[in-house]
C-alpha cells in the first residue's frame, strides 16, 4: 500500500506582492502534486508561480516547472517529480492594484 500525505501550505490568504511558500520536507515522496485555488482576484492581478528544489530547505533554486499564469479564480495543478528532499513556490504576483486571495496545497506520494 503506497502512503501518501497532503498538505496545506497556504489556507485562504490574500497577497499582494511577491512570496514564497514556508518549505516542505518530502524526501521520502517519490511524486507530488501542487495545487493552487484562487478564491479572488483584484487589481488586475497575475501570479505566476514555479518550483523550486532546496537539499536542506535552507537554500533553494528553480526546479524548472512552472504553472501557467493565472489570472482569474480556479483550481490549478502540475505534477513534480524527482525533487530531491524539500519544495516550495516561488510567487510573483504584479498587475496596477494586485490581490489575490489563494488555497495552496501540496499532495504527496510514495
Amino acid at each position: 500500500m503506497r502512503r501518501s500525505h497532503t498538505a496545506v501550505i497556504e489556507r485562504s490568504a490574500t497577497f499582494d506582492g511577491s512570496f514564497a511558500t514556508e518549505p516542505y520536507e518530502c524526501a521520502w515522496a517519490s511524486e507530488a502534486r501542487w495545487f493552487i485555488r484562487v478564491m479572488d482576484v483584484d487589481g488586475g492581478a497575475l501570479l505566476r508561480a514555479s518550483v523550486q528544489v532546496s537539499p536542506d530547505g535552507l537554500f533553494w533554486c528553480d526546479e524548472g516547472t512552472i504553472f501557467p499564469d493565472i489570472r482569474e479564480p480556479g483550481l490549478y495543478s502540475l505534477p513534480v517529480r524527482e525533487f530531491g528532499g524539500w519544495l516550495r513556490l516561488d510567487c510573483t504576483i504584479s498587475g496596477a492594484n494586485p490581490a489575490i486571495k489563494l488555497m495552496i496545497t501540496l499532495a504527496l506520494k510514495e
